[in-house]
């Protein structure tokens, strides 16, 4: 068994090509080779700051090829440092996927990958460098804000857009290896929290120079058909892979659904591959159904959000602790001001199952619980410290949210879940 998951990991960066190819296809399908490179510009010159739907901007074929560019620039990284192909690194590329929908580009995202590979060279620890480098991308606007956002002159703004990029990811390594313990490991998207406070730092630094970084709300309407058809195909074509591997059976399965996801439970180390994306695909289905069942838009950032969460299908999600984030948010967000089909209560409902492991180690009814408060947490106070310059503004917001609710779980719920594997935090 174990030659065969090592001959299966080795195909995954060919996967990866596949699916890159498909992207970069499908593009041709919606718009022109005209509209995609003037729409390609349009993107790779944006501020991209949330929310900046690159279907609105820009055009559906434009964004799907940036999203096709960023895949190979994923696949290139993972193939130069040749690291080996974990869940944590399926995650992080799933993640790229997602967020280039709306915020991350060839540009924007390239210097912030130099930054923390200079890191890995600098440290005297060493670390897994390749998965910090895919997901501190979430500091994309960032290097374009500084590079078009401020009046600059063209050369001036890229250099000085990059050297921030590459400063930032530098010190994502350091900064994200103690901030995981604010958090406990409550929190998955624990590189949202950290680029969270540095890009609220850099804030502070342009306010002091009376530069003003305004958020943005720039989304797209009416893809559901197409975009519905797309992802269902796409979610169940990996169930279907996922099933032929597993033997034609969800036999192993109900075994997953007992992690409890806290602090990244990496998948690919503990169950057959086949079984990994069984689940996958179905939160993937779950996501895309939350979505139209509650009347909202698959747009960019609807999207990359489903796309996310299908990532982290290999790395602590599951449906089982994330179901009850879902309803959390759902509820809450229905009884209060929030209008849940807006694109940003969707994305507080998919981001917010960074919170996972609270509903997976305590239980549903504490999950239900920590949606309804992340919620209300995310869309109205921690954007504004960034300005959007951190794509993962819920996986900052679910840090805080996190770090509140552990040492008061911990004082009122006693030990591990019964069948519940213990973490490292334990």
């Amino acid at each position: 068994m174990d030659k065969s998951i090592n001959k299966l990991d080795k195909n995954i960066p060919y996967a990866f090509f596949i699916v890159a190819v498909l992207f970069a296809v499908l593009a041709f399908v919606w718009n022109s080779p005209i509209e995609i490179w003037q729409g390609s510009r349009v993107i790779l010159t944006a501020p991209s700051n949330l929310i900046t739907d690159y279907f609105e901007i820009a055009n559906v074929g434009a964004a799907f090829m940036n999203v096709a560019l960023m895949i190979f620039q994923a696949i290139f990284v993972v193939k130069v440092s040749k690291a080996p192909m974990t869940g944590m690194i399926v995650t992080a590329i799933f993640t790229v996927i997602g967020f280039s929908f709306f915020g991350k580009n060839l540009y924007n995202s390239t210097s912030i990958i130099i930054g923390v590979y200079l890191s890995f060279k600098f440290s005297k620890t060493p670390f897994d460098w390749v998965p910090l480098a895919l997901f501190g991308t979430a500091l994309g606007p960032l290097v374009s804000v500084v590079s078009f956002g401020f009046s600059l002159p063209t050369i001036i703004g890229i250099v000085l857009g990059n050297l921030v990029g590459i400063v930032a990811g530098f010190f994502i390594p350091i900064l994200s290896q103690h901030f995981v313990k604010f958090h406990q490991g409550f929190s998955l998207y624990n590189i949202g929290f950290t680029a969270g406070m540095i890009a609220s730092f850099f804030m502070a630094i342009f306010q002091s120079f009376g530069l003003k970084v305004t958020p943005v709300y720039l989304v797209s309407k009416g893809h559901n058909l197409t975009m519905s058809l797309f992802l269902i195909l796409f979610f169940g074509f990996v169930f279907f892979l996922g099933w032929s591997l597993n033997d034609y059976s969800m036999k192993g399965f109900s075994l997953l659904l007992k992690q409890s996801g806290r602090g990244g439970s990496d998948y690919f180390s503990d169950f057959d591959r086949g079984i990994v994306l069984m689940n996958m695909s179905l939160l993937g289905l779950i996501s895309t159904t939350y979505v139209l069942a509650v009347g909202g838009e698959l747009n960019g950032p609807s999207i990359g959000g489903i796309f996310t969460v299908f990532g982290f299908g290999a790395v602590g999600k599951h449906l089982k602790n994330v179901l009850p984030i879902l309803i959390g948010v759902f509820i809450v967000g229905h009884f209060s001001v929030h209008d849940v089909s807006s694109t940003a209560a969707i994305l507080a409902a998919l981001f917010g199952t960074t919170l996972a492991p609270i509903s997976g180690y305590y239980g549903p009814v504490y999950g239900c619980l920590a949606g309804g408060i992340f919620i209300m947490f995310t869309t109205n106070s921690v954007a504004q410290l960034h300005a959007g310059m951190n794509l993962y503004n819920n996986g900052f917001a679910g840090g805080f949210v996190a770090a509140v609710m552990a040492p008061i779980l911990e004082k009122s719920v006693n030990g591990t879940p019964k069948g519940k594997k213990k973490s490292a935090f334990d």
